[in-house]
């Protein structure tokens, strides 16, 4: 597989022009060392990896599906049948199948086992952190791999960085190692993934997580950056995320928005809440249905 070759300093830049010309492969996951950062690209390219492909598939009889871990998750139309030929794959345990859509204030999903081990459980690595989950109790995408790494990019020395709706931890787990932020901090509403991300995050000294409602959450100081990774309902956080963020600097708001909103739905949101602000980027981080997307908009708060 091709990819290119770039100093960390400039990597968001060049990943910005790669998307722009359609040279970027959302296939790949991308690779980095500690000096370079490496893009996967479906033309040109100047390194020859052998990469890591995204466990989001297609196959026939059975559709799309995402992989967590040794866990796979397919879609209630999924056979019985379709869902046994899945197991047959070297990497793969356990195949669940959904029931109904993400409710609850926490947005899980209820899913059933239809083959392979009894759980839901499992251990699920990214951008060389290794973080368990049980994917019924916790909300958690895969798919937000390469966002998470962008925002990783951004992240200057000393920065402290505060992740409101944290999850299992993936994105503080992600800048704790990847980073040489001083500190981040992650609230999480859900007992579950909460637990979760405490084993997810131990081993990373600058990482402190509390478990609870973002409205509650109260912090001696202020942040440097602010990630809102809630894309229903995360304009009704902003006066949290104003709260904690320095004067000029930068939130992170997410969104799910049909592709003619975008931006302007977003931003419409942010100024609704925010009176005086900056848009420094717009980034679609995925597509959940056709035409409509996972939007970022990363504003500087004046």
């Amino acid at each position: 597989m091709k990819f290119v070759k770039v100093l960390k300093k400039d990597a968001e830049k060049v990943k910005v022009k790669l998307l722009k010309d359609g040279s970027f492969s959302h296939d790949y996951k991308i690779e980095q060392d500690e000096k370079y950062v490496y893009f996967p690209v479906v033309k040109g390219g100047d390194v020859e990896l052998k990469g890591e492909k995204y466990k989001v598939h297609k196959d026939v009889g059975v559709g799309s599906f995402d992989s967590v871990g040794d866990i796979v998750i397919v879609g209630e139309e999924v056979s019985d049948k379709d869902c046994n030929k899945l197991l047959e794959r070297k990497d793969i345990e356990v195949v669940l199948r959904k029931k109904g859509i993400h409710h609850g204030e926490f947005r899980t999903q209820d899913m059933e086992v239809v083959c392979g081990e009894d759980r839901k459980e499992t251990m699920y690595k990214e951008n060389g952190c290794v973080m368990k989950l049980d994917v019924e109790k916790c909300y958690f995408s895969p798919r937000l791999s390469s966002e998470r790494m962008r925002i990783a990019n951004l992240v200057k020395k000393g920065e402290k960085i505060l992740v409101l709706f944290s999850g299992v931890g993936p994105y503080c787990a992600v800048l704790a190692r990847h980073t040489l932020a001083s500190k981040v901090v992650g609230v999480e509403k859900n007992p579950y993934a909460h637990n979760y991300a405490v084993w997810n995050c131990r081993k990373y000294k600058n990482v402190e997580l509390f478990n609870l409602d973002a409205r509650y959450f109260s912090f001696k100081g202020k942040f440097d950056r602010v990630l809102m990774p809630l894309p229903k309902s995360a304009e009704d956080f902003l006066s949290v995320a104003l709260k904690f963020v320095k004067k000029n600097g930068m939130v992170h708001f997410y969104d799910f928005l049909h592709e003619n909103d975008i931006p302007k739905v977003a931003v419409d949101k942010i100024k609704a809440k925010v009176k005086d602000f900056e848009v420094v980027d717009v980034v679609k981080c995925g597509q959940y249905s056709p035409r409509k997307f996972r939007v970022c908009v990363d504003f500087k708060v004046k």
